[in-house]
C-alpha cells in the first residue's frame, strides 16, 4: 500500500491493492487523520514519560493501594493536556509510560505498577448511567466495609473516581480557554452523566478510554455499535443529527485512537494495544442489532484505513446479506482490520461451557480475540507450546530409548503428558491466587493495585474486591495450545512414516530427527512433500487435530472450577511462534530444528496447498464449541484472489462457508508478500501499510525485522524445501 493524494478529491489516503478507497469525510477529518497516523501525536507523547511522586512525603511507608492512589492522583492532576486542532473529540493519553504497559508514575526513576490488558470494559454503564452511577455504588461499598479488609479498597474506588473528576474539569477549562465552545458544550456532563445524543456518547466513551489508558491501562471496546446506536436513532429522527455528521464524529474517534502511534522499530508493532472492537450480531433478547453505527464503522474503516481498532464481526447464519457483502468490501482492502465470529458457534460454545445465554449473546473480547463477557470477566490466558511437550516430553528430545510400538501408544502417552501440564498449571494457580476455600468461598491473594479497571468491571466495587482479587463476576485462565498445526503434523507424519507406511522404525526415526535429519534428505523430502497435512481438508490428518482438541477439552473440563477460575481451553500462539523457534527440535514432518513455525490454530507455513477453502474446511472439522474462549484461524489471501466483481463473491462466499461450516475466529488478511518485501527495503513508503500480525493488527515498517521475515513467510511459501 504506497500512500498518494488523490487531487480530484483533496484525499490523503492510498489506494490500495488497486481498489480506491471512496472519499466521504470532510477534507478537515482527512487532514486530522493524517497528521495523526504520521506519528504526530504518539512521538508527543513519548516527549513526557510519566508524573514523579519523588516529593510525596511518607510514600514509601504508604499501602499498596495508597501509593496507587496517590499515582493515579498525580497522573489526573498534572498529566498533559492535548486538544489537537479540529478535534470533534477531547482527551488524549498523553504519558510515555503507558505505551509500555505500565502506570505512568515513578518514584526515584522507577515504574511503580504494571498496567492490565485482555479485557473489555463495561463501557455501557459509562453511556446509558454514567460515572455518577459508579461513585452512587462506591459510597455504599464503603459504608458497608467500614472497619472490614476491604475498607481500603472501597475508599480506593472514591479516590480514583475524584481523579477521573479532576482530570474532566482539566479539560474542560482547557477546552473553554481555547474557544473550543463545542467540545466544551459536549463534554460537559459527560461521562459524569447519561449521554442524551450520540454526539454526547462517543465523547463519554472516548473519555473514559482516554483515562484508563492515561492510566497505563489497554482496555477493549466491545460492542461500539449496540450502545451507540439508541442516541444515533434518536438524534436523527429528530433532526439534530445527520448521517454524514454522524460519521464525520466517529472518524475523529478512531483518530484519536491513533494517539500512540511512535512510527519506529518496536519489535512486534506500535498498534498492538488491544483496543478492539466488536460489531453486529444478536442482543441479550436474539435480536439482530446490525444498524447504520454498523456501517458507518466500516465506511470509517474503509476510508481512513486506520487499524489501531481492530474490529470484529460476529457474523451468523442469520445476518443480513448486505452485512457479509459490506464485510467483505472493507476485508479485501487488507491491513488485516476486520475480523470475524462465527456467532452461531460462539453462543453454544458458551451456553454449553455453563454461560446464561443472556451473557453469551453480550460477548465480545478480551482487546484481542478471546471471547469474555465484557465488563464482567477477570481474563488471564496461558499459552504454551505443546509441540516442545511432545518433543522434549513424550519423545524425550529424541532419545535412543523411546520407541512405542503403535500410534495409539505414542498418542496415549502425549496425552497424559499434557494432562500432568494442565495438572502442574492448576497447582501453579492454586499457589499463586487462590490459596484457599472459606465457606465454600474462594479467597484471592493480594495482588497489584487495579482501581481504575475495577470501577468499570461488574460487582468489583459492590463487592469491595479489585478485578484481581475475586471482584468480577467471572474469574478466567485459559491455558492455550500454541503449535497446534506442528503437533498434529508430527502426530500425523510419525503415523504414516513408521506406523502405515513403513517407511522407517520408530527407533530410527528418532535418530534421523535427533541429527535434524542431516543424514537422511531423501526421508526429508518425503515427509514434507508426500503427505497433506492439517489445512488441507485431509480428514486423516485434520481426525488427528479434531481428536486431539477434543481429548484437550476434556482434560480443561475436568480441572475447571478447582481453583475458583474457570478454566477453558484455546488455541493461540500471539507470534510466540518466533519466540519458541530456538528451543523446537527437528520435526518428523521433515521440519528443521528451530524453524518458524504454525501460528495459532492455522496451518503449518507452506503445508497448505489447496486454498483458503480447503483450509477452513480443516478448520471447522473440529469442535470448535468445546472451547469457549476460541481459537483463532488466520487466512492470508493475495490481492489477484479479491480483485473485481468475482473476487468480492468469492470473498462474500468464503465469509459464509466459514458460517456454515461452524467456524469460530477467523483474521482474514489480504496481503502481497513482494509488497511486504518491498516495504521492508523501502520503509518510508509504506508508512501506513498495516498487517494482521495476530490478535492486533501492526504497520508493517514498525515490526522488526524478525517479526517482519515471519509475517512474509506466512504470505509465501516456507516448506523448507
Amino acid at each position: 500500500m504506497k500512500e498518494s493524494v488523490d487531487m480530484e478529491n483533496n484525499t490523503v489516503f492510498a489506494s490500495v491493492n488497486g481498489i480506491k478507497r471512496p472519499v466521504r469525510l470532510s477534507e478537515k477529518t482527512r487532514a486530522f487523520a493524517y497528521e495523526s497516523l504520521g506519528h504526530k501525536y504518539g512521538l508527543m507523547t513519548r516527549e513526557t514519560p510519566a508524573v514523579s511522586l519523588d516529593e510525596i512525603n511518607g510514600f514509601e511507608g504508604f499501602s499498596p493501594l495508597q501509593k496507587y492512589d496517590a499515582a493515579i492522583l498525580k497522573i489526573a492532576k498534572e498529566a498533559p493536556l492535548r486538544i489537537c486542532g479540529g478535534e470533534l473529540i477531547s482527551g488524549a493519553a498523553t504519558l510515555g509510560l503507558g505505551i509500555k504497559h505500565l502506570v505512568p508514575a515513578t518514584y526515584k526513576g522507577e515504574p511503580v505498577f504494571q498496567s492490565l490488558s485482555h479485557l473489555t470494559v463495561d463501557f455501557e454503564t459509562v453511556v446509558f448511567c454514567g460515572t455518577d452511577s459508579i461513585r452512587k455504588k462506591a459510597l455504599e461499598a464503603y459504608e458497608r466495609y467500614r472497619g472490614t479488609d476491604r475498607e481500603e479498597f472501597a475508599k480506593s474506588c472514591l479516590d480514583c473516581l475524584d481523579a477521573l473528576d479532576i482530570y474532566h474539569g482539566r479539560y474542560l477549562d482547557a477546552l473553554k480557554a481555547k474557544g473550543y465552545e463545542k467540545n466544551y458544550e459536549n463534554l460537559l456532563t459527560v461521562p459524569q452523566k447519561p449521554a442524551e445524543t450520540f454526539y454526547q456518547a462517543v465523547q463519554s466513551i472516548w473519555f473514559v478510554f482516554s483515562f484508563l489508558r492515561l492510566c497505563g491501562n489497554w482496555p477493549g471496546i466491545g460492542r461500539i455499535d449496540k450502545f451507540l446506536y439508541p442516541f444515533y436513532k434518536r438524534d436523527i429522527e429528530s433532526g439534530v443529527l445527520t448521517k454524514d455528521g454522524a460519521r464525520e464524529i466517529l472518524a475523529h474517534f478512531f483518530i484519536k485512537g491513533c494517539e500512540w502511534i511512535c512510527g519506529g522499530d518496536y519489535g512486534s508493532g506500535d498498534a498492538q494495544h488491544y483496543q478492539n472492537l466488536v460489531i453486529a450480531g444478536v442482543d441479550e433478547d436474539g435480536e439482530d442489532i446490525t444498524n447504520d453505527v454498523t456501517y458507518l464503522i466500516l465506511d470509517v474503516i474503509e476510508e481512513t484505513g486506520i487499524s489501531d481498532f481492530p474490529t470484529t464481526v460476529r457474523l451468523s447464519k442469520n445476518s443480513p446479506e448486505k452485512l457479509y457483502r459490506r464485510v467483505a468490501e472493507v476485508m479485501r482492502l487488507g491491513g488485516g482490520v476486520l475480523a470475524v465470529y462465527g456467532e452461531d458457534t460462539v453462543l453454544k460454545a458458551m451456553t454449553e461451557y455453563g454461560y446464561p445465554l443472556k451473557d453469551a449473546r453480550r460477548f465480545a473480547n478480551d482487546g484481542c480475540w478471546e471471547v469474555q463477557v465484557p465488563g464482567e470477566t477477570n481474563f488471564c490466558y496461558i499459552p504454551t507450546d505443546f509441540l516442545q511437550i511432545l518433543q522434549k516430553n513424550t519423545l524425550k528430545s529424541y532419545d535412543k530409548s523411546v520407541n512405542f510400538d503403535s500410534f495409539e501408544a505414542l498418542y496415549s502417552a502425549y496425552l497424559c503428558d499434557v494432562r500432568a501440564f494442565a495438572e502442574n498449571l492448576l497447582s501453579s494457580v492454586l499457589k499463586n491466587n487462590t490459596p484457599e476455600c472459606i465457606n465454600g468461598e474462594w479467597v484471592w491473594r493480594k495482588n497489584i493495585p487495579c482501581t481504575v479497571i475495577s470501577l468499570f468491571e461488574r460487582d468489583c466495587v459492590s463487592r469491595g474486591l479489585s478485578y484481581l482479587e475475586g471482584g468480577a463476576v467471572y474469574n478466567v485462565i485459559s491455558p492455550h495450545i500454541g503449535g497446534l498445526a506442528d503437533t498434529v503434523n508430527s502426530l500425523y507424519a510419525v503415523k504414516k512414516l513408521v506406523f502405515d507406511d513403513k517407511k522407517i522404525g520408530f527407533s530410527e526415526l528418532m535418530k534421523v530427527l535427533s541429527e535434524n535429519w542431516e543424514n537422511d534428505e531423501p526421508l526429508r523430502q518425503y515427509a514434507l512433500n508426500k503427505y497433506d497435512y492439517y489445512g488441507n481438508d485431509n480428514d486423516e490428518a485434520d481426525g488427528i487435530c479434531k481428536r486431539f482438541l477434543s481429548d484437550f477439552a476434556d482434560i480443561c473440563k475436568s480441572i475447571d472450577g478447582r481453583s475458583g477460575y474457570r478454566f477453558p481451553g484455546g488455541v493461540s500462539t500471539f507470534g510466540r511462534q518466533l519466540e519458541w523457534s530456538p528451543h523446537r527440535l527437528a520435526c518428523p514432518s521433515g521440519r528443521k530444528k528451530g524453524e518458524i513455525l504454525a501460528a495459532n490454530a492455522s496451518p503449518t507455513p507452506g503445508s497448505d496447498k489447496q486454498g483458503a477453502t480447503a483450509l477452513i474446511r480443516s478448520y471447522c472439522k473440529n469442535e470448535l464449541y468445546r472451547l469457549p474462549v476460541g481459537a483463532a484461524l488466520d487466512v492470508k489471501l493475495l490481492p489477484s484472489s479479491v480483485k473485481g466483481d468475482e473476487g468480492l463473491d468469492a470473498l462474500v462466499s468464503l465469509l459464509h462457508g466459514f458460517v456454515s461450516l461452524g467456524g469460530f475466529f477467523m483474521q482474514p488478511d489480504v496481503a502481497d508478500a513482494q509488497i511486504l518485501k518491498e516495504a521492508q527495503k523501502n520503509p518510508a513508503d509504506y508508512q501506513n501499510l498495516s498487517v494482521r500480525v495476530s490478535g492486533w493488527n501492526a504497520r508493517f515498517v514498525t515490526l522488526n525485522k524478525e517479526w517482519q521475515d515471519m509475517v512474509i513467510e506466512q504470505n509465501e511459501c516456507g516448506c523448507g524445501c
